[in-house]
């Protein structure tokens, strides 16, 4: 099926949903997202550890943004944009703040890995087990925010 038309299904779906319904969409993604991290790390699929990491914290900011402003969350991948367009950014701690530059890169680099190797070094079980644990923090925090 072309992409195409799978996102263009998307958008009709969630146009037809209330604002609750939305969020609640949002979150369910971003839980699933964190759950196939767990996987990804299992299979020792490293790169897509932190790739899906991204995708948990993007989408539970997304979830947060249509909670809170009741409008279609920006279309970017950008976790500091979207984290600046919930107003969110001055209320990350330091440590959540490391998390989203942390994360920025693996969005990109598991989609077109130009540097693959070289973030495959830096990637390894334990610094995995680590982004998902801070990232399951994060996203409770942000949660618990809704």
């Amino acid at each position: 099926m072309d992409c195409h038309i799978i996102d263009k299904v998307c958008i009709q779906v969630k146009q037809s949903m209330n604002n609750s319904e939305k969020v609640s969409y949002w979150l369910d993604i971003s839980e699933y997202d964190i759950e196939t991290a767990k996987a990804m790390l299992t299979g020792k699929r490293f790169l897509y550890v932190g790739f899906m990491c991204h995708q948990a914290v993007e989408k539970i900011l997304k979830a947060y943004f249509t909670s809170k402003k009741e409008l279609t969350p920006p279309f970017v991948h950008n976790l500091k944009r979207l984290a600046e367009e919930c107003e969110l950014m001055n209320q990350f701690s330091e440590e959540q703040l490391d998390l989203i530059e942390e994360l920025l890169p693996m969005n990109i680099e598991a989609r077109y890995p130009t540097h693959k190797e070289l973030l495959l070094k830096a990637l390894n079980t334990e610094r995995c087990n680590q982004l998902i644990l801070k990232t399951e923090e994060l996203c409770f925090w942000i949660k618990q925010q809704l």
